[in-house]
């Protein structure tokens, strides 16, 4: 797979990791924060995981996915903006490299789909 995508998802998970090192030890948030993590981080596991699938289904069920956590990140950062836990600088730009993954995603999960 692309290592361009591997490279933008892995840089974005560094962000999702030091926005949760914040939020934990800035804010005192750890529900929220912690959701945050877990998908935003889910993003360039599962891509890693569809770089080794042993099927064309197997890869298009991982980038499905990492589709899906993207869509799950964006929901927790508005959440998060929106209680006012992050600012709205923030917010964007971790919103904006999120959309940025999810249509790259939706692009290669349009071509790979198995039931076109």
């Amino acid at each position: 797979m692309d290592k361009i995508l591997y490279d933008k998802a892995y840089r974005f998970a560094v962000r999702i990791v030091k926005a949760y090192q914040y939020l934990s030890k800035e804010k005192k948030e750890f529900v929220l924060s912690k959701q945050l993590l877990r998908c935003g981080t889910s993003i360039g596991a599962n891509i890693a995981e569809a770089n080794g699938a042993i099927s064309a289904s197997d890869f298009s069920a991982k980038i499905s996915i990492a589709y899906k956590e993207c869509l799950e990140t964006k929901y927790w950062l508005s959440l998060l903006k929106d209680t006012d836990y992050i600012t709205k600088n923030a917010h964007d730009s971790m919103y904006k490299d999120a959309d940025e993954l999810a249509k790259i995603l939706y692009s290669i999960l349009k071509k790979t789909r198995i039931d076109k």
